[in-house]
């Protein structure tokens, strides 16, 4: 390769380079935005990282006062909700923040489970992949952590 050839080879590099760290995100060209947040593992860092996710999307600063949020738990996800589980906290936090916090009760039932095992202050679904289903179909995005 000749040394010219080289050199414009490495300016076109150097001007991606430059054009990237300009680049600020997405602009927001809707006036709402709806996502559902599916949980279905009971590891704590998947929880801790879903909780994370929520309250990033809540804060940013693109989609202050133009999203929906709605977090829907089942198989494993089920256990987040019951009442010994350590997360009453930041499900009402959330809650108290805009989001809709939903349980699958066709996971309660697969596991044994009665509502008053559950946090009183969660709703319910007759199925999570129901509500997932019909929530894309309305044009929700669905986020997994």
């Amino acid at each position: 390769m000749t040394s010219s050839l080289v050199k414009a080879q490495s300016k076109s590099i150097d001007n991606k380079l430059i054009e990237n760290a300009k680049f600020s995100g997405a602009e927001t060209h809707h006036k709402h935005y709806k996502a559902i947040y599916q949980l279905d593992s009971n590891n704590p860092d998947v929880v801790k990282k879903a909780f994370r996710n929520i309250k990033n999307v809540l804060n940013d600063p693109r989609l202050k006062g133009k999203i929906e949020v709605e977090l829907i738990t089942f198989s494993g996800g089920t256990e987040v909700m019951l009442k010994d589980s350590g997360y009453e906290e930041a499900l009402e936090d959330l809650i108290n923040k805009g989001v809709t916090v939903a349980q699958c009760t066709n996971s309660l039932q697969e596991r044994k489970l009665k509502k008053e095992q559950l946090y009183d202050f969660i709703g319910y679904v007759p199925s999570g992949n129901g509500e997932l289903v019909i929530r894309a179909s309305e044009g929700w995005v669905i986020v997994k952590p």
